[in-house]
This record gives C-alpha cells, sequence and structure tokens, in this order.
C-alpha cells in the first residue's frame, strides 16, 4: 500500500492521536496548520500595519478638518500620522512578544488605548474625555490579551497551545 510522503508547512494528526486527544489533554499539544507559507508571512507581517496606518492617517485627518475642505496641510497631517502609526505599529508587533505577558498585554493594549484617545483628540472634545476613553479601552483591551496569554502560555512565557 502507497502512503503520501510527509510535507512540510502544516501539521496533520493521525487518526489515532485524534482520538486521545479527547480523553487526555496532555499526550501532545496541538497546533492549527501553517495554511501560509513563509514568504506570506513575511510580507504580511509588514503590509498589514501599511494598511492599518493608511485607514489610521485618513480617519485622523477626515476628524480634524470636521467636514471642512481638504487642504495641503490635512494631507500633510494624515500621511504623518500613518507614517507614526505604522512605525509604532511595526515596532509593538516585534518587541511586544520577547516581553513577559503582563508587559506584553500592557504594550498592545497602551498601544490601542493611545492609539484611540488620539483619534478622539482630533475631533476638537476636551483632553480629560479623551484620556479616559484612552484608558477605558486600554483597560478592556489588557484584559482580553492578559487572558489570553495567561490562558495560553506558561510562568516561563512558553507556548502551552
Amino acid at each position: 500500500m502507497a502512503h503520501a510522503a510527509p510535507a512540510s508547512g502544516g501539521t496533520r494528526e493521525p487518526p489515532s492521536t485524534r482520538r486521545t486527544r479527547a480523553t487526555n489533554r496532555m499526550a501532545r499539544p496541538i497546533h492549527t496548520p501553517d495554511v501560509f507559507d513563509e514568504r506570506f508571512h513575511r510580507i504580511a507581517r509588514f503590509a498589514i500595519p501599511v494598511a492599518l496606518g493608511l485607514v489610521y492617517g485618513y480617519w485622523a485627518a477626515a476628524n480634524r478638518r470636521g467636514g471642512g475642505p481638504i487642504t495641503g496641510w490635512n494631507l500633510l497631517f494624515g500621511f504623518l500620522t500613518a507614517l507614526a502609526f505604522i512605525v509604532l505599529c511595526i515596532a509593538v508587533a516585534t518587541l511586544a512578544p520577547l516581553l513577559k505577558r503582563e508587559l506584553h498585554s500592557g504594550v498592545k493594549s497602551a498601544f490601542a488605548g493611545a492609539s484611540i484617545g488620539f483619534l478622539y483628540s482630533q475631533s476638537g472634545d476636551s483632553v480629560l474625555r479623551c484620556g479616559v476613553l484612552g484608558l477605558v479601552v486600554a483597560a478592556a483591551i489588557f484584559v482580553v490579551f492578559f487572558y489570553r496569554y495567561y490562558t495560553r502560555e506558561d510562568a516561563e512565557g512558553n507556548r502551552i497551545r
């Protein structure tokens, strides 16, 4: 009987281990298959922050002009905001996974809270209101990320799922 040769890129479990997974959770770590190749992940690492940054810059510029005419200064503000967001997003995505789970969650949630607070401040509301909104968003995201990392890592930061 012919068998298929093992292929790289995905992890498939043989049927015998699938049955033991339900009865014994610690039998073997379960990994999701990697559908995309390394080249796609390398491109997406920079393409996603660039796309998010362009949307963020446009949104900040639109909030700042408040429905008025589009000017050259408004375009410059939008592109500089997008550039700052892209650089910070790539830095957070690169450096945050190197930290412990508490700091990892804190860095990502601080970035999200500050981003939302800045975006809201461009609409002309008070600084106190923008800061409170940023803190609320950061706290909510911190809880979600901390729970995610706490349930998927051991105390040293090694993934268990």
